[in-house]
């Protein structure tokens, strides 16, 4: 049940919208626009992997991106940075299995994911991974 504060506010609202509070006897809910979008263009460092279970599948290899900078005494230097790719929707997850290998450039789009793993010695580490939407295959030859 919502009840408002202030008179003029409709019934309905869930949030607070041009000064109307509104109380509720339930947990409050905020519905709210936010944004989590990736795009990465680099070149794969491993071939994909398939891992996961049978009931719960899932493709992981490695995208390398590059920043080049300058010294001031005029040197270039590059900084690489590896991104972990996982790879969920069935369809997508096989077409990486069949076409995407080690070298080639590839652009990922996703959303960037945090977690934790299980290493092999049975540690917990902090992860970030990159959950992939689409991945497009630059040049499929790898050259």
């Amino acid at each position: 049940m919502l009840r408002s504060l202030n008179r003029g506010c409709f019934s309905g609202q869930i949030s607070q919208i041009g000064g109307c509070r509104l109380f509720s006897d339930e947990k409050p809910q905020t519905f709210e626009k936010t944004v989590n979008n990736v795009t990465l263009l680099g070149r794969v460092g491993i071939e994909p992997q398939m891992r996961g279970s049978q009931e719960h599948p899932v493709v992981t290899f490695s995208l390398a991106t590059h920043e080049n900078y300058r010294y001031e005494s005029g040197d270039w230097s590059q900084k690489t940075d590896w991104h972990r790719i996982v790879v969920f929707k069935p369809q997508l997850r096989e077409s990486v299995m069949s076409y995407l290998r080690r070298g080639q450039r590839a652009m990922v789009q996703g959303k960037i994911s945090y977690g934790e793993i299980t290493d092999q010695e049975g540690k917990q580490r902090v992860s970030t991974s990159i959950i992939a939407d689409d991945v497009i295959f630059i040049n499929p030859t790898g050259k």
